[in-house]
Protein backbone atom coordinates (compact mmCIF):
# COMPACT_ATOMS: atom_id res chain seq x y z
CA UNK A 1 0.00 0.00 0.00
CA UNK A 2 2.79 2.55 1.09
CA UNK A 3 4.81 2.27 -2.66
CA UNK A 4 1.51 2.41 -4.27
CA UNK A 5 0.70 5.20 -2.41
CA UNK A 6 3.66 7.07 -2.39
CA UNK A 7 6.07 5.85 -5.46
CA UNK A 8 5.23 7.05 -8.70
CA UNK A 9 8.17 5.80 -10.56
CA UNK A 10 8.59 3.52 -13.50
CA UNK A 11 11.49 1.92 -11.56
CA UNK A 12 11.54 -1.26 -9.82
CA UNK A 13 11.83 -1.38 -6.21
CA UNK A 14 12.50 -4.89 -4.18
CA UNK A 15 10.33 -5.35 -1.05
CA UNK A 16 11.40 -7.79 1.21
CA UNK A 17 13.58 -8.63 4.27
CA UNK A 18 16.51 -7.49 3.14
CA UNK A 19 19.02 -10.41 3.75
CA UNK A 20 20.43 -13.47 2.10
CA UNK A 21 19.13 -16.92 2.46
CA UNK A 22 20.08 -19.85 0.64
CA UNK A 23 17.81 -21.47 -2.09
CA UNK A 24 18.56 -24.89 -0.12
CA UNK A 25 17.25 -23.21 3.27
CA UNK A 26 14.09 -21.57 1.63
CA UNK A 27 13.26 -24.79 0.04
CA UNK A 28 13.19 -26.41 3.32
CA UNK A 29 11.23 -23.89 4.59
CA UNK A 30 8.47 -23.98 2.46
CA UNK A 31 8.61 -28.31 2.75
CA UNK A 32 8.36 -27.88 6.26
CA UNK A 33 5.79 -24.80 6.57
CA UNK A 34 3.47 -26.87 3.47
CA UNK A 35 4.00 -30.09 4.83
CA UNK A 36 5.87 -31.61 1.70
CA UNK A 37 6.55 -35.07 2.54
CA UNK A 38 8.47 -36.00 -0.64
CA UNK A 39 12.15 -36.29 -1.78
CA UNK A 40 14.11 -32.99 -2.56
CA UNK A 41 16.36 -33.45 -5.67
CA UNK A 42 18.62 -30.69 -6.62
CA UNK A 43 20.05 -30.92 -10.32
CA UNK A 44 23.71 -30.34 -9.46
CA UNK A 45 24.10 -30.15 -13.88
CA UNK A 46 22.86 -26.90 -13.67
CA UNK A 47 25.73 -24.85 -11.68
CA UNK A 48 24.77 -21.37 -13.73
CA UNK A 49 21.86 -21.39 -10.67
CA UNK A 50 21.65 -18.92 -8.08
CA UNK A 51 22.73 -20.84 -4.48
CA UNK A 52 21.22 -18.14 -2.69
CA UNK A 53 19.12 -14.96 -2.99
CA UNK A 54 19.60 -11.34 -1.01
CA UNK A 55 17.37 -8.17 -2.39
CA UNK A 56 18.69 -5.13 -1.68
CA UNK A 57 15.39 -3.15 -0.31
CA UNK A 58 17.21 0.43 0.32
CA UNK A 59 15.59 1.61 -2.22
CA UNK A 60 12.16 1.26 -0.89
CA UNK A 61 13.58 2.54 2.37
CA UNK A 62 14.82 5.69 0.44
CA UNK A 63 11.88 6.17 -1.18
CA UNK A 64 9.10 5.95 0.87
CA UNK A 65 10.65 4.35 4.32
CA UNK A 66 9.58 0.93 4.26
CA UNK A 67 11.55 -1.44 6.36
CA UNK A 68 9.94 -4.98 7.14
CA UNK A 69 8.20 -5.42 9.96
CA UNK A 70 7.46 -9.07 9.73
CA UNK A 71 9.56 -11.50 10.13
CA UNK A 72 10.63 -13.88 7.66
CA UNK A 73 9.12 -16.91 8.62
CA UNK A 74 6.03 -15.62 9.75
CA UNK A 75 5.69 -13.52 6.43
CA UNK A 76 6.35 -16.86 4.51
CA UNK A 77 3.67 -19.03 6.40
CA UNK A 78 1.03 -15.95 5.66
CA UNK A 79 1.90 -15.48 2.09
CA UNK A 80 1.49 -19.47 1.71
CA UNK A 81 -1.78 -19.73 3.92
CA UNK A 82 -2.98 -17.11 1.40
CA UNK A 83 -1.93 -18.93 -1.86
CA UNK A 84 -3.51 -22.11 -0.76
CA UNK A 85 -6.91 -20.10 0.41
CA UNK A 86 -6.94 -18.04 -3.05
CA UNK A 87 -5.91 -21.76 -4.96
CA UNK A 88 -9.45 -22.68 -3.68
CA UNK A 89 -11.11 -20.28 -5.48
CA UNK A 90 -9.74 -20.44 -8.64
Amino acid sequence: MLAAEKYNKPDPVNLGAGFEISIRDLTEKIATLTGFKGRIVWDNSKPDGQPRRSLDTSKAEREFSFKSMTDFDEGLKKTIEWYVSTKSIL
